[in-house]
């Protein structure tokens, strides 16, 4: 299925929580969809018989300065489609729900995209720190975070 088939299925099932198409320039092209909603819109993607979204490629963060987003990369065993679903989040407080128990391999990813950049996934089967240190302050892959200087290996 086309991803402009995809975007419209979509819309039609959950009406204003699917935003836009991002097509032009983006391969797969992603349904950008309401925060709130990714977890119910990825178990359709993944449960509805002319979609099944069985594989969840990649999830990963971005920073838009302004806002951050998670993308999504999904893919059909099934019927050898592919789409993106991205869902933008605010700087301040970013969070949307876990997909972990739509599809599992998602636990590692949202724990990196927690660790890195911040965003919390509400529901996570296991929320932490994947990368580094319990006591590591900020998140090193926002374009904000401020790195320590070192000068031959020592901090100063």
């Amino acid at each position: 299925m086309e991803a402009r088939a995809i975007f419209e299925t979509l819309k039609e099932k959950f009406g204003d929580a699917v935003v836009e198409l991002q097509g032009e320039g983006f391969t797969p092209p992603f349904v950008v969809v309401a925060p709130g909603s990714v977890r119910d819109i990825a178990r359709f993607l993944k449960e509805d018989p002319a979609l099944s979204f069985d594989s969840l490629m990649s999830l990963s963060g971005v920073d838009y300065k302004d806002r951050f987003a998670v993308a999504y990369h999904l893919y059909s065993m099934k019927h050898r489609h592919a789409v993106g679903m991205k869902a933008m989040l605010p700087r301040e407080s970013p969070s949307l729900p876990s997909v972990d128990d739509v599809w599992p391999a998602a636990n590692f990813q949202e724990r990196e995209a927690y660790d890195l950049f911040g965003f919390v996934f509400e529901g996570s089967k296991d929320l932490r720190r994947i990368l580094l240190p319990e006591d590591w302050e900020g998140h090193p892959l926002r374009k904000d975070y401020k790195y320590a200087e070192f000068y031959h290996g020592i901090k100063i």
